[in-house]
């Protein structure tokens, strides 16, 4: 772990790497998303991929939030069922991340 704390467990990869290929307002909301998703629970894990960023319940991961940052935007897809597809969003700013925020609580107590 670096000393931002930036360093996925198991991962190579750290969600600081991500970061650099982001214009500024889009890593402050990367950063912010980084927030709220741990903020769901303790149980919330993070695991940071060579071209995205997951975030999971519990160590069976059921996986409930998976962002793929872009130089001018933040691809995520929210999952609120195994069986179903993913909702895919586009967070350009702040209103948009508000937006998806809501949508990513849903998602994360409807998971199983």
């Amino acid at each position: 772990m670096d000393k931002f704390g930036l360093l996925s467990s198991g991962s190579s990869i750290t969600f600081k790497a991500h970061l650099e290929h982001l214009d500024p307002q889009r890593k402050e909301l990367m950063l912010e998303l980084r927030r709220f998703a741990k903020s769901l629970g303790a149980n919330v894990i993070e695991e940071v991929r060579p071209h995205r960023v997951v975030y999971a319940k519990t160590l069976t991961f059921r996986t409930f939030l998976d962002i793929e940052p872009a130089r001018d935007r933040l691809v995520i897809e929210i999952r609120n069922e195994r069986g179903e597809p993913p909702a895919r969003l586009e967070v350009t700013e702040q209103s948009s991340l508000e937006e998806a925020e809501t949508q990513i609580a849903q998602a994360y107590e409807k998971i199983r």
